[in-house]
């Protein structure tokens, strides 16, 4: 379902939902991330997705790496909280949802990155270095830089 994104702009829809969801930072042995090359707005991204009712956050981040991306992972540590009440996304069907999103890192543990065809176009190791060269969405970006800080001591709050 195509959105549009809006981050501390004035003129954004008033928000109607809040629908939690997760990101997982996934390196490899090489110390390259996992992303994922989204179909809906062609923008690079971690994977992640929605808390389904049911389900531990936890077993969230697991089933959507492994949905979008076909790699197997272990939640290792919460890299930060994205709550801002300014950045929210339109739907077509007339959803806007204020983010509400948690960040974990994640350890690989099985399977080869591939695109699962519905959500994504490509899923990939990425070298931290080319990361700046990637389309990626500020608020994505700014996840993945708290993810690879090593010198970061406690989850991102906001």
């Amino acid at each position: 379902m195509p959105c549009i994104d809006y981050i501390d702009d004035p003129n954004a829809p008033a928000v109607n939902s809040v629908v939690p969801s997760v990101t997982v930072a996934v390196r490899d042995t090489e110390g390259r991330i996992l992303l994922v090359h989204k179909v809906d707005n062609d923008l690079w991204a971690l994977p992640g997705g929605g808390h389904d009712p049911g389900e531990s956050i936890t077993d969230t981040a697991v089933r959507e790496v492994k949905e979008e991306t076909g790699v197997d992972v272990e939640v290792t540590e919460l890299v930060g909280t994205y709550t801002n009440p300014r950045h929210v996304m339109a739907y077509d069907d007339g959803e806007v949802r204020q983010q509400f999103s948690l960040c974990f890192a994640g350890r690989w543990v099985g399977g080869q990155p591939r695109e699962d065809g519905s959500e994504t176009k490509a899923a990939k190791w990425v070298d931290i270095a080319d990361i700046g060269e990637l389309n990626i969405h500020p608020s994505m970006r700014m996840r993945i830089e708290h993810a690879v800080d090593s010198t970061r001591n406690q989850p991102h709050l906001g």
